[in-house]
């Protein structure tokens, strides 16, 4: 079928909320590239929103899935074990820097982390409470709807969301919010709503996602972790986003040399397959009873199998190192549009987790929403996948695969370029 033909099957069948904007479909897909139903071939700079770190269709990711599908596809982890579950559980311990020796949960998606991730804080702890910070994202169950820093357009039709969800600033000095700001708005949070004696965990980015890929300094962190210890609360760490090489480290937490108790993960962990992770401090981790944690479908033999075929593709190709190659080159041309354009400012990466403004003022950093969707749907009829995100709407994010090969980068940036100057006054 045709995108003509599909998208009228979409408007047909398909629920508003959840169908997608976009009127070209996939086809077909191999590292950074798509094509869609029409032949067209598309630069893909989203990687399915931070899911592709290792590229569409990863050769020994796919060979890895299709082996597995020859041996079991299903049992229900609780109702009969099977070693892919085990051995990812050693890897991530392993690998992940929590405090002490870390305990694995295996479940499906981002949300599902984090929704897990509290109920263990909570029965770590024996409180309700939990403080978030705005601008944070964590998913679209009613708990993590409560949890996230924005309302539209995740919470606005939903009605009223779970209670003991606390609100704290994060320090975006960009936007006026310092980090003594911030902390001083945090412990302000726990004298005025949410009482450290019932507070069971603090959550937080180290880099926010969809608020705006605003990185929190290490001291910021590390002030955050001083108070979780002051008031025995658990410091969770959500790296669903910013997790599996997008910084240029496994998690972006390393780069402040803070171990949070809890680090949860998804996206780039399978190339594509569903899987998530809630990583913990032994002892946190093993607070509720048996038979507390999990779900028919969690740590599925499928998405294991592809889970440990992303870290051996970690180890054999470098990907951190071409996470933090990939990063410099983005900065670099980031800081040239900087100067070249009127709209562009505040570029920023970690690694190659990169972004820009787009402004109507530098001098007053006004955003400019319209400006930056008019880049992004541009950019898509000239065959460039872009994405755009933060409070005010007006941050262009960049995520492509690590592993996009040079040549298909530069024709993206091009396009990019392109799109500036034709819809702004340099």
């Amino acid at each position: 079928m045709n995108n003509a033909q599909l998208n009228e099957l979409k408007t047909r069948y398909v629920a508003s909320g959840a169908a997608s904007p976009a009127t070209q479909f996939a086809e077909r897909a191999e590292n950074a590239l798509i094509w869609d139903a029409d032949g067209n071939r598309i630069i893909d700079f989203a990687g399915g929103i931070g899911v592709l770190n290792v590229g569409h269709r990863h050769p020994k990711v796919v060979q890895a899935v299709k082996d597995q599908l020859d041996k079991v596809m299903h049992t229900c982890q609780t109702v009969m074990p099977y070693e892919g579950y085990v051995k990812v559980a050693e890897k991530l311990s392993q690998l992940t820097p929590v405090r002490g020796h870390g305990k694995v949960m295996l479940a499906n998606s981002g949300a599902e982390a984090l929704e897990n991730a509290v109920k263990v804080a909570r029965a770590a702890t024996g409180r309700d409470n939990v403080i978030c910070f705005t601008g944070g994202y964590h998913g679209r169950t009613f708990m993590t709807m409560a949890m996230n820093g924005k309302v539209a357009p995740y919470a606005t039709d939903f009605g009223s969301m779970p209670g003991n969800v606390f609100r704290a600033p994060y320090p975006v000095p960009y936007h006026g919010v310092s980090e003594e700001d911030a902390l001083n708005g945090l412990k302000m949070t726990l004298k005025t709503d949410a009482n450290p004696r019932d507070t069971a965990a603090i959550v937080l980015e180290p880099v926010l996602g969809e608020g705006g890929f605003y990185a929190a300094s290490p001291s910021f962190l590390k002030a955050v972790r001083e108070i979780c210890d002051e008031h025995g609360m658990l410091m969770i760490v959500d790296e669903v986003q910013s997790g599996f090489g997008r910084t240029g480290k496994l998690f972006a937490i390393e780069h402040s040399g803070v171990e949070p108790d809890i680090i949860t993960m998804a996206k780039s962990m399978a190339d594509g397959m569903p899987i998530s992770a809630v990583v913990g401090t032994d002892k946190v981790m093993d607070a509720s009873g048996g038979n507390s944690l999990g779900g028919t479908y969690t740590g599925s033999p499928v998405s294991c199998a592809a889970t440990l075929a992303v870290l051996e593709v970690f180890e054999e190709e470098k990907i951190l190192e071409k996470s933090q190659a990939l990063g410099d080159k983005l900065g670099e041309r980031f800081a040239k549009w900087q100067q070249d354009f009127a709209c562009v400012d505040n570029v920023r990466h970690l690694g190659a987790m990169a972004a820009f403004d787009v402004v109507a003022d530098k001098t007053n950093h006004t955003p400019d929403a319209e400006l930056t969707g008019a880049v992004c749907k541009k950019a898509r009829e000239k065959g460039l996948i872009l994405l755009s995100c933060g409070l005010y709407g007006n941050t262009l994010r960049f995520l492509m695969p690590v592993t996009i090969e040079d040549d298909v980068l530069q024709e993206g940036l091009d396009i990019v370029e392109v799109c500036l100057k034709e819809l702004s006054h340099a």
